[in-house]
């Protein structure tokens, strides 16, 4: 008979855990990327275990799986350096980019790729088969441009030459080119330095002309202090995007020349445009979208009816939702929660039931060993309102010493305009398992919030950030969480500098680590890349 196993008291901080950094190293699959087809559902790997390597997968109806990109192909794009849309599916072909030479690959699943387009000093993304005209449409990238700065366009593949031709340049980015269901008109977003896609993008409609060309474009949304997000048009062609113009990135469908709100809310539909590809929506028919929308630190997911404007929560265990996709009563998604590990989900939207095809660990952890995070609102600095993750320690084999209050790690994120979830992140439970605290700030400028609250960090880096996350330790301080004597922070990239500014300009903390962090400005404004030079042009 088996007998409870002793709970140990030990100092905070000190405590035995099975997360250690060997598993972290180790590391778990991620994913970059779902879609739905009629041959099955597809997925985007990224393997730590080898040597980052993205690869394609698929999965039929019974579920077994099988690799579309053997390899040592990498399906992985440098548009705008962060990349994303390195894939695209349509008639039963893949089309991705293979990163060690960014050129365009063709493969039907169970052949070898072959390359489509030349080499040269070129990227592509993003794109969309036009199917009618033998042509991809991609977000093009070239980099052979010695006296300036890559140029992007909107550019045509031919798949039978892999010739390549230029349907829309003259801004600085693009995103989104999109086909209407007849194909008689193209659709995307574009947006100029200094701005960033989530402060002011233009959504463009343009016709396609008999020879493949596009006529002249039109500006439907989107503006210099307007960002739109992820058009799409529904099956039958009529154009939805996301728009922030009320200050949260809210759906909208274009009805003649104005586009109309179709679901006010004090809700994120949209996500700042790092990467390419990023989708929240999709279409269950021609009178219902399944949606994802972040409120109150939460993802959700949810049905609208198009007739009636109702909106039905569709009730699941997952907490961060990414990269949604609709197609013939199912949802596909990725998905997880601070218990349940990211994995692909796919939704029957018929009967609700839900099966995980792709998870992104082997064996998962006892759930004894993982903290559960509590959303928290506190007071900062001029009488605004910030936002946190708080994870108490927690690991079943130990508790602190009574009258012992554990110390406290600030966690700040990177971007700047990330926003951080409720979700299995075994970074933070490597050190709530050993008795500390953690708070995960949504300091202000992070997404999520509103396009206000994204606005704070504007020309105040290493303010409103630091402020935020001095109040977050503060308030958990006075609530009688930690130990104020044992304050650390912690941070990343944007999260570094955030870091570094705290440590230099306050007294706060006593400790902290910049991991890769931002310390040059000027430095970072000089050899920065295309996207990123917008941010530092502000």
């Amino acid at each position: 008979m088996e007998t409870a196993m002793e709970i140990k008291k030990a100092p905070y901080g000190s405590w035995a855990s099975p997360i250690t950094a060997s598993l972290i190293a180790q590391g778990s699959i991620t994913f970059a990327g779902v879609w739905l087809e009629a041959d099955g559902l597809y997925w985007l790997e990224n393997r730590p275990f080898s040597g980052g390597r993205s690869v394609l997968c698929r999965s039929r109806e019974r579920g077994e799986k099988e690799e579309v990109t053997p390899p040592p192909f990498d399906a992985r794009t440098r548009v705008h350096e962060y990349g994303g849309g390195s894939v695209t599916l349509g008639k039963g072909e893949v089309f991705f980019s293979h990163f060690p030479d960014q050129r365009l690959y063709r493969v039907r699943p169970g052949e070898t790729p072959r390359p489509l387009t030349a080499e040269g000093p070129f990227r592509y993304a993003d794109g969309v088969l036009d199917a009618e005209r033998g042509r991809l449409i991609v977000i093009r990238e070239d980099h052979g441009i010695s006296d300036r700065e890559a140029q992007n366009t909107v550019a045509a593949v031919d798949l039978s030459t892999g010739e390549v031709t230029v349907l829309e340049e003259g801004h600085d980015f693009y995103a989104y080119p999109r086909l209407s269901p007849d194909g008689s008109l193209l659709s995307f977003i574009a947006w100029d330095h200094p701005r960033m896609p989530w402060d002011g993008t233009f959504l463009y409609v343009a016709p396609i002309l008999p020879d493949g060309r596009l006529g002249e474009k039109r500006q439907v949304a989107g503006g210099l202090e307007e960002s739109i997000f992820q058009p799409e048009w529904s099956p039958e062609g009529t154009l939805y995007y996301i728009s922030d113009r009320q200050g949260w990135w809210n759906l909208y469908r274009l009805e003649g020349e104005k586009g109309v709100g179709l679901l006010p809310m004090e809700a994120e539909f949209g996500e700042p445009l790092w990467q390419l590809g990023a989708t929240t929506y999709g279409f269950a028919g021609s009178d219902r979208l399944v949606l994802k929308y972040e409120k109150d630190t939460f993802s959700h997911l949810a049905a609208l009816d198009l007739k009636t404007g109702r909106l039905t929560p569709l009730h699941l265990p997952f907490t961060a939702i990414q990269h949604v996709k609709v197609r013939e009563g199912k949802a596909a998604f990725v998905g997880s929660s601070p218990e349940r590990p990211m994995g692909v989900i796919l939704l029957d939207l018929g009967t609700g039931e839900w099966e995980e095809r792709q998870g992104s660990m082997e064996a998962p952890l006892d759930e004894g060993y993982l903290s559960r995070p509590r959303p928290i609102t506190f007071p900062s600095q001029g009488g605004r309102k910030a936002h946190a993750l708080y994870y108490p320690p927690q690991n079943k084999d130990f508790q602190g010493p009574e009258g012992e209050k554990p110390p406290l790690l600030v966690f700040t994120h990177g971007g700047p305009t990330s926003h951080v979830r409720p979700s299995f992140n075994l970074g933070i439970q490597y050190w709530t398992s050993r008795g500390f605290a953690v708070v995960d700030v949504n300091y202000g400028g992070s997404t999520g919030y509103g396009r206000n609250y994204r606005e704070l960090l504007k020309e105040r880096w290493g303010q409103v950030d630091v402020e935020d996350c001095q109040a977050a330790a503060h308030y958990l301080v006075q609530e009688g969480l930690v130990d104020g004597e044992r304050l650390a922070i912690r941070g990343r990239s944007a999260g570094g500098y955030t870091t570094m500014a705290a440590l230099v300009f306050g007294d706060t903390f006593k400790a902290g680590a910049s991991h890769f962090g931002v310390s040059d400005l000027e430095a970072l404004a000089k050899d920065t890349h295309k996207l990123c030079a917008g941010a530092s042009m502000r």
